[in-house]
């Protein structure tokens, strides 16, 4: 495991594609965690921790942090439980909060204690925000039946009472090429909902359709028996607990777009007593939602998945009381006096007293025949994460010169025979970090394909060749799978004639709104615009649908709190 355990191995069987039982043999005891570089300390740490806990629990011990955590995803990996983490605040790899913070996305009810010296106790105070501390120890705790035992006693009583059952699991079924299947799991995936995937032809499959009445696909059956067939998102979302309405009329701020700036925009407009309403199309984290691993995201040395990114800024802008919506799709803004009011596609409306529009961009459509027909069945725009698994020993195609598609290159790598990666230019290093250039020139199954584009594609129930068009000329390839990442389109054409953008569809804001020291044509108030303030009063953008935005998630995020900085200015001009 590569940490120090005691025993209690078992054996079980998950579901596969084509369906099956899941057997386990033996329940492993739930387990506690200790770790700290100095081996003395650990070793004396364990051995009371199992004099005291070891018919009840499992103790396991670690000298670092990412030892500790390797530890964890294969106790994860195994179903087994953690109830307690106990963890050195200073260690040279990783200090004992960042280790905490990271087991959090594995772990997430397991109890979080941290073995300080008195020096350090501004740290730990500090931590009981960071990462939900739950306690902090001050070293030595010698005699344990004194110091360490009641805390430990208490921790232990605290897990058992947490109610840690996760919902029942969806079950769906579908055609393995069917669009709309992929859709649907994508769609759970992206928004942190487990399922298990069954192939119409698996047995379990076939007793679930004819149990259903023969629906079409793809069906969708919950764990208390309700039936979905061919749902769509908003009736997903309803079923799984999302949700997909306000609970108001009128809020202080709509935030439109649930991406890297939407949410840093809740996070920061609700933290600051602003009653925040966020309403996003598909799921929270946008495009990097999607990314497998950001490195160069400030305060993660050890990089985050766009996921557990956006799952953690989704998680801190609902504990500060904003309101997250799902499948809700904005298709008009007006102004009404002082209120600002958007209207969703169903005819709801929402008002406000301030907007920020966040709603990102799309991967650009590949303009080449036979492409769309097999859109969801080999042909995805953007990482697909669901697909991953089954790109095992492929040929895989990648198109995209930019991180986004370096990243999704270097996941896919890890399963996938080989990686071609097509740029339209002579290198990566025009629109790529140097960081993951350098990662990807260490990857062997990598290959890079510069002039090289797209031209066609064809397949009958999923995608089977690719025309491809290079310095030699055009050739044809055999591949299953081919990810897009090109381009960026705003989507902003709802937009028109409401606020201002430029040639490409990106929204103008402040200085790009004034030309020779003129406002706005219609700009009513005796000011110049705000930094990221449309060309409606009290409407801002912020993030990639912004012209001139940097295209990054640090960036977003921090477009997504100036904006509200400029929301509170604004409210106190009104």
């Amino acid at each position: 495991m590569g940490a120090d355990g005691n025993g209690d191995h078992r054996t079980s069987y998950a579901y596969a594609d084509t369906g099956g039982p899941e057997e386990k043999t033996s329940v492993a005891k739930p387990v506690i965690v200790t770790v700290d570089d100095d081996p003395g300390v650990s070793r004396a740490v364990a051995r009371d921790l199992r004099r005291r806990y070891a018919e009840s629990y499992r103790v396991l011990r670690a000298e670092s942090g990412p030892q500790a955590l390797e530890a964890l995803r294969e106790l994860k990996l195994r179903g087994d439980d953690t109830a307690v983490l106990v963890a050195d605040h200073r260690m040279p790899d990783m200090t004992g909060v960042e280790f905490l913070e990271e087991a959090m996305d594995l772990y997430p009810f397991a109890r979080r204690v941290l073995l300080t010296a008195y020096a350090d106790t501004d740290a730990a105070i500090r931590a009981i925000n960071v990462v939900d501390l739950d306690h902090y120890l001050l070293k030595p705790w010698d005699p344990p039946e004194e110091k360490f035992y009641p805390v430990i006693d208490a921790q232990l009583e605290a897990w058992r009472r947490t109610d840690r059952r996760r919902p029942g699991e969806l079950r769906v079924v579908g055609h393995r090429w069917s669009e709309r299947s992929y859709q649907v799991r994508d769609f759970l995936a992206r928004n942190q909902v487990p399922y298990t995937w069954l192939l119409d032809t698996a047995p379990e499959a076939v007793e679930l359709l004819k149990a259903a009445g023969d629906p079409e696909l793809p069906l969708v059956v919950t764990a208390d028996g309700t039936t979905l067939s061919a749902p769509t998102d908003t009736e997903l979302a309803a079923v799984v607990g999302l949700t997909t309405a306000p609970g108001a009329d009128f809020y202080d701020l709509v935030v439109v777009g649930g991406g890297p700036a939407g949410l840093g925009a809740a996070v920061y407009g609700a933290s600051e007593g602003l009653n925040t309403v966020l309403i996003e199309r598909h799921a929270s984290g946008g495009q990097a939602g999607q990314s497998s691993r950001i490195e160069n995201y400030l305060g993660f040395p050890d990089g985050v998945s766009g996921a557990q990114l956006a799952d953690r800024a989704r998680r801190q802008a609902v504990r500060f009381g904003a309101e997250l919506i799902t499948t809700g799709e904005v298709t008009g803004i007006a102004a009404h006096g002082r209120a600002r009011v958007v209207t969703q596609a169903d005819g709801t409306t929402v008002a406000a007293h301030a907007v920020i529009l966040a709603t990102g961009v799309s991967y650009r459509r590949l303009d080449a025949p036979g492409l769309d027909d097999l859109v969801g069945r080999g042909v995805y725009y953007g990482a697909a994460t669901a697909e991953t698994p089954s790109c095992a020993g492929e040929e895989v195609y990648v198109v995209g010169g930019a991180n986004s598609a370096g990243q999704a290159a270097v996941n896919l790598a890890k399963v996938a025979r080989r990686v071609h990666i097509l740029i339209r230019g002579e290198g990566l290093e025009r629109s790529m970090s140097h960081y993951l250039i350098e990662q990807i020139a260490g990857i062997a199954n990598i290959e890079v394909h510069p002039n090289t584009v797209v031209t066609g594609g064809r397949g009958d129930d999923r995608l089977e060749r690719l025309v491809l068009a290079g310095p030699d000329g055009e050739r044809t390839v055999h591949t299953h799978w081919l990810f897009v990442f090109i381009g960026a389109e705003p989507g902003t054409d709802w937009l028109d004639g409401v606020v201002e953008r430029d040639e490409h569809g990106f929204v103008l804001t402040g200085p790009d709104l004034v030309t020779d020291g003129r406002r706005p044509a219609d700009w009513e108030p005796n000011r110049q615009p705000y930094h990221l303030e449309t060309s409606m009063p009290g409407v801002f953008a912020a993030g990639d649908v912004r012209a001139g935005s940097m295209k990054r998630v640090a960036s977003a995020v921090g477009d997504g709190a100036m904006a509200v900085a400029l929301v509170h200015r604004y409210l106190e001009q009104a």
